[in-house]
């Protein structure tokens, strides 16, 4: 029988949970076990530190619900979501990057028409994107679901807010020359939530707890790589200091200011709104 020393204990956790039975699983496991030993001997964790850390994890799991995802923003504002897209995102040059899901995505969103409204009324500057999806080679992509969300002009998400209804977020097609068109309203800059264990950990440092303004899509299309991205507005406040790391240059559009008149959806305005004019391309599926 071979006891457990502080210099065998890494080499004897990592072989038993290199047991595991899927192969990939038993790399992920004993891989985990070796990076957390090292990490603890970097820091000669200590023992209260470390229940400090279990307390944290227990008030990140029980502050999370089907409508808050607290351990997704703790992996969003440590930059371990924008690595992991990253690296299972290696698209061409010329394809639009991608970005991270965040916690505030909602599935079964309500289907709208090309221009259809999604703010249905809530306050704000109107504001159209519109543009077309198409693939590496130019070629538009007719039927690509579109999927889109964003925070209102109090910067809150409908999963923030009590509602029955869906809130600021809906799908579109796109058409079969590859359009597409979103009516809202225009995101503002907002804060990340603060009032739950990773706001309470960002308090101690000196990080930034905003996010810029932005509206959230999901592509998907048979025959293409599905595309997690957003749409950042140029000019506006925290673009370089993005508390989950997610703005990318190409993804920062000029949001144009119009008077009243025609609208991208072929309709009208009375009222002043804006426009950003933006195409999604996307990278065939295998091609890399």
């Amino acid at each position: 029988m071979e006891l457990v020393t502080e210099d065998n204990i890494t080499d004897l956790a990592a072989a038993r949970w290199g047991t595991a039975h899927d192969p990939r699983t038993a790399q992920l496991l004993e891989a985990l076990v070796r990076h957390l030993h090292a990490f603890a001997r970097e820091v000669r964790l200590t023992e209260a530190e470390w229940m400090a850390a279990i307390q944290w994890l227990n008030a990140t799991g029980q502050i999370s619900d089907d409508r808050r995802e607290e351990f997704i923003l703790a992996s969003d504002v440590l930059g371990l979501s924008m690595l992991v897209v990253q690296m299972n995102n290696r698209l061409d040059p010329e394809a639009t990057p991608a970005t991270v899901l965040g916690p505030f995505h909602i599935d079964g969103s309500p289907e709208r028409e090309y221009g259809g409204d999604m703010s249905d009324g809530l306050p704000g500057t109107p504001l159209y994107v519109y543009g077309t999806v198409r693939d590496l080679d130019g070629k538009a992509v007719g039927g690509a679901l579109l999927d889109v969300w964003q925070a209102d002009t109090d910067g809150m998400y409908e999963a923030q807010v009590v509602t029955d209804e869906a809130r600021l977020r809906a799908k579109y097609r796109s058409r079969e020359d590859g359009g597409y068109c979103v009516r809202t309203i225009a995101p503002l800059g907002y804060a990340i939530p603060m009032d739950g264990p990773v706001g309470e950990l960002i308090h101690r440092t000196d990080i930034s707890h905003f996010r810029p303004a932005h509206v959230h899509f999901l592509v998907t299309v048979d025959g293409h790589e599905p595309l997690i991205t957003h749409l950042f507005r140029e000019g506006t406040e925290y673009l370089d200091s993005d508390v989950v790391f997610g703005v990318k240059e190409p993804l920062v559009v000029a949001f144009q200011e119009r008077e009243p008149g025609p609208t991208p959806d072929g309709g009208t305005s009375d009222v002043p709104f804006l426009v950003a004019e933006y195409d999604f391309v996307l990278q065939p599926t295998g091609r890399s």
